[in-house]
């Protein structure tokens, strides 16, 4: 099966310097020089707002944002700096350039960004006057109303390459008001986080030396291996791989990697597959000092392969506590099959799973069944199908949601019968639970998980979801900090501020789950559920132009939302008055929304 490439949905910005022929006829090199020296400080202004610049290619640049408002605030925030710094040139060849925001999915690979993001994007730029910004309709509706914004809509405009118009709108900053400074709170560098009591570690995504893309699988699926068995360790801070593979491809400071997760160790390595060998290079780096504490490489064949991790994680666990030698530093997790070839298809599935996108979903689900065909006593490939069903359920990715759930729990129930420490297969056991309605049961296999695994971030997420639906607000709001804590820079951090917002409503502290669901909203692939609950809030404070938009951008996520929609996400069986998650409908309809 083709392997595919990595997509993410991103907030996208293309500028481009604005009649470039024009400066270049009247100087070449001055020109050159000068359009270089305004993408050099634009990308400054870039990464100073958490953004990423990808790419300068002539006489344009792109770059990506997690949110649509960062980058909104970082072209606006150019723009005027770039004014400034052209009223000091004395001759004609004054570099301006016009910004172009969307939202959208990107593929990244080998440092270029491509897909219909960076497309629309350009389109958009294309539409700006020298100097301005346009932002897309959809990227305007996750920017919160509080920011200093004003916005003149240009209409529904046809760009070339897409079928349906698209809702553009200029941005500039209101009257009297200042484009809002960069936000510590996405970007970790400038808070720092505290050192845990206990050696903390971060493993980066090994690098794939072996010259084939095919094998990137296998570089992610030793990498997360090491991370699996490091967390074993209890006496370990493992940092959870969703936040270590944000760094992925990328040439980054470790230093600053390890201010950015809080961690005082930082393990990179690579891998190089070829044939029946495989080489694994590794090197332990204390992140405070830069310096090296130990470094290695591994010249196995395949075979040898678990062994080899093993070696790897007692050696790191030496080189960081010398004395824990010994019976402490025992294999943390015992082999998980006989079959190279079962294993290797599970890494394959895993990768496609990760990517968050319902073909991807299926076409692992598929390899890892066929895994479990070649080796039906592979216990961690069951977990992942477990897993994979959760998937399907929480994204409304199956017409047969009842026979899925079903399946998921055997495949739960079978892997922890294989091997009753699967902390994975607890994960998914307590999360479908959770699904089913069966709180209790749901709370008791996510303890299970994080007693197993103290490190695994997306059992604590499991536990806050639990908490929340079982009327325990408080311990959901202390498991949802101990995920983020524990994956300070996970893409799926507006999952975990859900679940704290939504804990802060049963708290009845409105006004915090409403600053909680603002934060979730502003990320591109929060669902529509946060939408609509932002709605209701609004609605309740008679924030009658906030709760509009919300709810406006809730539907363009669920087309069909409606009351009976949100009736069935709250779980409402009979509207009861004066309850909370009445009051949250009766907002609703006040705003706008439809019973069916």
């Amino acid at each position: 099966m083709e392997e595919r490439l990595p997509r993410k949905l991103a907030a996208i910005l293309h500028a481009d310097v604005v009649g470039s022929t024009v400066l270049v006829q009247r100087n070449e090199s001055v020109a050159h020089e000068r359009m270089q020296d305004v993408f050099r400080r634009f990308s400054a202004t870039i990464e100073s707002y958490g953004g990423v610049a990808h790419e300068i290619r002539g006489d344009a640049l792109v770059a990506e944002f997690a949110r649509a408002s960062d980058a909104v605030s970082a072209a606006l925030a150019f723009q005027f700096a770039n004014e400034d710094y052209n009223k000091g040139v004395t001759d004609a060849i004054r570099p301006e350039i016009r910004i172009g925001i969307s939202l959208g999915e990107v593929v990244i690979a080998d440092g270029t960004i491509t897909g219909a993001g960076v497309v629309l994007a350009q389109r958009l730029e294309q539409l700006a006057e020298s100097g301005s910004v346009c932002i897309q309709g959809a990227a305007y509706e996750t920017v919160p109303q509080r920011l200093p914004f004003k916005y003149e809509s240009l209409g529904e405009q046809k760009v070339k390459g897409f079928e349906e118009p698209v809702r553009v709108y200029t941005v500039g900053v209101g009257d009297g008001q200042a484009v809002p400074p960069p936000d510590p709170v996405v970007r970790p560098e400038k808070p720092a986080l505290e050192l845990p009591d206990k050696p903390s570690i971060a493993v980066l995504p090994f690098t794939n030396m072996s010259g084939d893309p095919d094998q990137e699988y296998f570089a992610d699926g030793i990498t997360e291996d090491i991370i699996t068995e490091l967390s074993k360790f209890r006496w370990f801070f493992v940092i959870a791989r969703n936040s270590t593979f944000v760094f992925k491809g990328q040439a980054i400071d470790l230093r600053q990697v390890g201010r950015d997760l809080g961690v005082r160790y930082v393990l990179e390595g690579s891998v190089r597959k070829a044939a029946n060998r495989v080489r694994v290079t590794s090197q332990l780096i204390d992140a405070e000092t830069g310096n090296h504490v130990w470094a290695e490489r591994y010249d196995r064949s395949l075979e040898d392969i678990f062994e080899l991790q093993d070696e790897i994680t007692a050696t790191i666990a030496g080189a960081i506590e010398p004395e824990l030698a010994g019976s402490e530093r025992k294999r943390a997790l015992r082999k998980p099959t006989e079959h190279l070839g079962a294993w290797d298809l599970l890494q394959r599935g895993a990768a496609l799973l990760w990517q968050n996108d319902r073909t991807s979903l299926l076409d692992g689900l598929e390899i890892i069944r066929q895994a479990v065909a070649l080796d039906p006593s592979f216990g961690e490939a069951y977990g992942y199908l477990a897993f994979g069903a959760f998937c399907l359920l929480v994204y409304e990715w199956t017409d047969e949601p009842d026979a899925i759930l079903q399946q998921g729990i055997a495949d739960a129930g079978r892997a922890i019968s294989i091997e009753h420490r699967d902390y994975f297969a607890h994960h998914a056991l307590g999360r479908l639970n959770t699904i089913a309605g069966g709180h209790p049961a749901a709370v008791r296999a996510l303890e299970t998980c994080v007693n197993l695994n103290p490190n695994f971030a997306l059992g604590y997420v499991g536990l806050a979801e639990a908490h929340v639906y079982a009327g325990s607000p408080e311990a959901a709001i202390s498991y949802a900090d101990k995920a983020i804590r524990l994956s300070p820079r996970d893409p799926m951090l507006w999952d975990m501020l859900h679940y704290k917002a939504s804990a802060c409503i049963r708290l009845n502290d409105f006004d915090r789950a409403i600053e909680l669901f603002e934060q979730v909203c502003e990320f591109p692939t929060a669902q529509y559920v946060s939408s609509a609950t932002l709605a209701a809030l609004y609605g309740l404070q008679d924030r009658t132009a906030e709760a509009e938009k919300a709810l406006e951008r809730a539907r363009r996520l669920e087309p069909g939302l409606s009351i009976a929609l949100m009736k069935k996400v709250y779980g409402v069986t009979e509207e009861r008055s004066g309850s909370r998650t009445q009051r949250l409908l009766d907002a609703l309809r006040v705003t706008g929304l439809a019973e069916e």
